[in-house]
This record gives C-alpha cells, structure tokens and sequence, in this order.
C-alpha cells in the first residue's frame, strides 16, 4: 500500500500558492475552489471516522463472551472486508490530494507564463474527476456490503435463536411439559454488533456526499469557465471587430478641383 498523504491539503505549500493568486487577482473561482477543498477534508475526516467505527468492531467482537456464536463468525469475515473497503478509498483519497496539489502547481506555472488569464479555467488543472467518480463506485458497494451484513447478522441471530427454541422444545415435550411458542428476539449479542455497523454505514454514507458536493463543485468551476471568456479572447474579439470595421467603412471621394483650384 502506498504512503498515505495525511497532511491537509490546505496546509501545502502548492496550494497555499496558488489560493494566495487567486485572492490577490480577485478570482470569481475562489470560492468553488475553496469549497473543493473543504470536500475533501471533509472526506478525510469521515473516513477516519469510518476506520474507529471497524476498530469498535473488533473490540465488541473481541469482547464478545459467545466465542462460538455464528453472528461472531460471519463478521469477522465482514469486518475484514470492510477493512480493506476503507483502505481501498483511502488510498483513493490520497491520489485526489496529490492530483490537486499537481494541478495547483500546473495552474502558479501557468499564471507566472500567461498571467491571470491562464486561470480563467481553473478546473482544467485538477484531473480528480475520474478518481472520485471511482470512489463514488466503490462506497456504492461498500454500503450495500453494510446494509447486507446488518440484515445477515438479524437473520442469522434469529435462526440461532429459533434452532435453540427448537431444542428447547425437544426437551420440554419429553419432560411433558408445553413447547415454547414464540420465537425469541434478535439476541443481545446481534444488537450490539449492529451498532457499530450502522455508525460506519452512516460514515460511509456522509464520504458518499461528499464526494458528490465535490463532483457539483468541480463541474461549477467548468461551467463557469465555460460561460466566461478569458480577457485575452475578449480582447482578440474586439480587436478583429474593430479592424472589420475600418476595413468595411466606406471612403469618402476627395471632390475634383474647381476650374479656380486650376
């Protein structure tokens, strides 16, 4: 696994730079820009809180007095999966970071080459689209990974449950005595293991949006870059249309000499 990218994006010296020009030259795109950025410490954070959230698994699991139960069995199982999940959208993460901090240094070398105009499209130097539509992807699984562990640990605590209800039954009817009719609940064991599931799903869930706000704000930044012509281009324009118009003016005749002028 590569190095993990852990210092705040805010705190590089690239990108320090870089909103250092934007502010001075009262770039429009300031604050999309910011707001990029803000997504995706947030990201950060999130994911550090969906990794306490597995770390609070193992430790129920770990815990847990019913070395043998099934639902204990079947998630360690799942708790790995979900480990690797996270390290996967790390790692993810980590290429959207170092990707900015390229793009940031692109965008200074640019601004220093063409001056402010070179920044007129801001978005053209972060090519973070495709990672992060990869991340969307793979929270997508990792949700629906979740929401199938949290329904696997309810049926199989049930059928648990109902497979000792049955041998209970066994018992009581050669003792004579009546069977127990009602199924027991979702054991104490399956509602505690639950609750961390449910906290790293909800983790999962805000990276998720994340990641979308950050999807919205970059495609912002594309349109208004779109919408607006750089001041060289508008230049150019008026320009061209200016020496059209000398060009199609038409000339006056120089009137002919009177027979005095003669």
């Amino acid at each position: 696994m590569a190095e993990q990218n852990t210092a705040p994006l805010l705190e590089n010296t690239h990108v320090k730079e870089l909103l250092a020009i934007i502010r001075e030259n009262n770039a429009p795109s300031m604050q999309d820009f910011l707001a990029v950025l803000g997504q995706i410490g947030a990201m950060e954070r999130q994911l550090d809180a969906a990794v306490r959230e597995l770390a609070a698994m193992r430790r129920e699991l770990n815990e847990a007095r019913e070395q043998a139960h099934p639902v204990k069995t079947a998630l360690k199982i799942a708790v790995e999966t979900l480990d690797k999940n996270v390290a996967a959208l790390r790692e993810r993460l980590d290429a959207v970071k170092q990707r900015v901090i390229e793009g940031c240094k692109n965008a200074v070398a640019a601004f220093r080459e063409k001056g402010i105009s070179a920044l007129d499209n801001i978005a053209r130097f972060f090519k973070v689209r495709p990672v992060l539509e990869s991340m969307r992807d793979d929270l997508n699984k990792s949700i629906r990974f979740s929401d199938a562990t949290i329904s696997n640990i309810e049926l199989v605590s049930t059928e648990y449950h109902e497979a000792g209800r049955h041998i209970k039954n066994m018992v009581r009817t050669m003792a004579g005595k009546e069977a127990i009719q009602d199924a027991k609940a979702v054991g104490k064991l399956a509602e505690a293991l639950k609750a961390p599931f449910h906290a790293n799903r909800a983790c999962l869930s805000a990276v998720k949006k994340s990641v979308e706000t950050t999807l919205s704000r970059l495609a912002v930044l594309k349109q208004s870059a779109e919408r607006k012509p750089s001041i060289r281009k508008t230049m150019q324009t008026l320009n061209e249309q200016i020496a059209q118009g000398k060009k199609d003016a038409p000339t006056a005749e120089r009137p002919r000499p009177s027979h005095a002028e003669r």
